[in-house]
């Protein structure tokens, strides 16, 4: 895959724009927990910023699939690192807690979608090969590998150098990252909104076809066959996926909390970035494990299987009273994620037609986002009021409710066949293949 020809020409850029992804809710939790003293108000201002991301992060992939990649990040990295910076002005200043809620808007909404957009790369570079499966997995690991650089930075420099240190490092980061990344134009996949059949093809009007779910073909009378563009969240497939990332999204939002309040009543938090660097290791190497492995079995059974083994080791967090069997658990948590989320990249990427491809992964993204916000704010209260450990509750409350939508509703996994072709003329058909 690693061979495949322009991969390594958006790949270094891109994982250097990813990595602050890793630190921004670590380091914000961190900033506002020592200014304010609570993890209540610091999981609430991380959550504001999940929130933001989640629901700006569709309508940036729908720009990135219809203007294109670098059009979207040039202003959206400025904006971001300028947000960040903003936000950490004010936490040091003891801004009122409304204050904060209002500069973590932009700051959430601005974030770089740049996994999605890597993803949007592989699709298109490799199309219908099968190495689409290893390209998911490539992706899986990069990730993992930025949640176990990420934590660890932001964590190292919040408490050996200052509490503003980790935020300051992750704007300048996506800074400098995002702007290599965008500068990758000829790498970037291509927009395509229509196609033109043969010239000697008879079109009758107003006929129209489907496709894959997220595109239709629409037959004129001048001769063009136009390809409407159909919002991703439209297909049933894709809002499973979502309601399937959510659960995921709980998992790391309670995990940052409370692995970050469990140092802190041992008096080391120094560990909180190892614990959650063992739990992403975890995700990493069994991401590894699945790109090597040639899956007979359909996507969607390894999604149901898969997802029951991971509300499975998460309902044993809360239990955990030691380092050594929270690090040992996390670990199984964080294997047991990476097989949930490679199956459901690769699902959407055959429910959906290229014209919504980056805004489908940009949906799971923000549903990650969006689970990860609600689990951040309810661990932090749980932390808050009842006792160290508490909100370990949360992941395994999401993932439980999570499979149960998956295994309720898998039938609206299974894609549509591929390779429906779009007949035209009379008497004659000469086949329009659209993909």
């Amino acid at each position: 895959m690693l061979r495949t020809r322009g991969a390594w020409a958006f790949l270094l850029p891109a994982f250097a724009a990813r990595q602050p992804f890793a630190m921004l809710t670590v380091s914000i939790v961190l900033l506002v927990q020592h200014t304010t003293g609570s993890y209540g108000a610091a999981g609430a201002v991380a959550a504001v910023t999940g929130v933001a991301m989640a629901l700006f992060a569709p309508l940036t992939g729908t720009w990135a699939d219809r203007f294109g990649q670098r059009t979207v990040l040039l202003p959206g990295v400025l904006v971001h690192a300028a947000a960040a910076l903003t936000l950490t002005v004010l936490a040091l200043s003891h801004a009122p807690l409304w204050v904060l809620f209002a500069a973590a808007v932009p700051t959430g909404a601005s974030v770089p979608q740049i996994g999605p957009m890597v993803r949007a790369h592989w699709a298109a570079t490799l199309r219908d090969s099968p190495l689409l499966t290893t390209a998911a997995a490539f992706e899986s690991v990069t990730d993992e590998l930025t949640f176990v650089l990420g934590p660890l930075l932001a964590t190292a420099l919040c408490t050996a150098v200052d509490p503003a240190a980790g935020l300051v490092a992750e704007a300048v980061l996506t800074l400098g990252g995002g702007l290599l990344f965008a500068a990758q134009a000829g790498t970037q996949p291509q927009q395509s909104v229509s196609v033109r059949p043969q010239e000697s093809d008879s079109v009758p009007p107003q006929r129209s076809h489907s496709l894959r779910g997220s595109a239709k073909v629409t037959a004129g009378g001048d001769g063009h066959a136009r390809v409407e563009r159909v919002p991703a969240l439209r297909v049933p497939g894709v809002r499973v996926l979502a309601v399937a990332f959510l659960g995921i999204g709980s998992v790391f939002g309670g995990m940052q909390v409370s692995l970050a309040a469990f140092t802190r009543s041992i008096g080391e938090p120094g560990l909180n970035g190892v614990l959650y660097g063992v739990f992403a290791a975890g995700n990493m190497l069994s991401g590894i494990v699945c790109g090597a492995i040639a899956w007979k079995a359909a996507p969607q059974r390894r999604l149901v299987v898969g997802y029951a083994a991971l509300a499975l080791a998460a309902s044993g967090l809360w239990t955990a009273h030691s380092v050594l069997l929270l690090a040992a658990i996390g670990l199984l948590v964080g294997a047991c994620i990476a097989p949930a989320l490679i199956t459901g990249y690769t699902l959407v990427d055959r429910l959906v037609a290229p014209t919504a491809r980056t805004e489908a992964f940009t949906w799971l993204t923000a549903a990650v986002a969006l689970g990860q916000a609600a689990a951040v704010t309810l661990a932090g209260q749980l932390e808050d009021r009842l006792w160290n450990g508490a909100g370990f509750l949360v992941p395994l409350a999401g993932t439980g409710l999570a499979l149960v939508t998956v295994v309720t509703l898998r039938t609206r996994l299974v894609p549509r066949p591929e390779g429906r072709t779009v007949a035209r003329g009379v008497g004659h058909r000469v086949p329009l293949a659209v993909d």
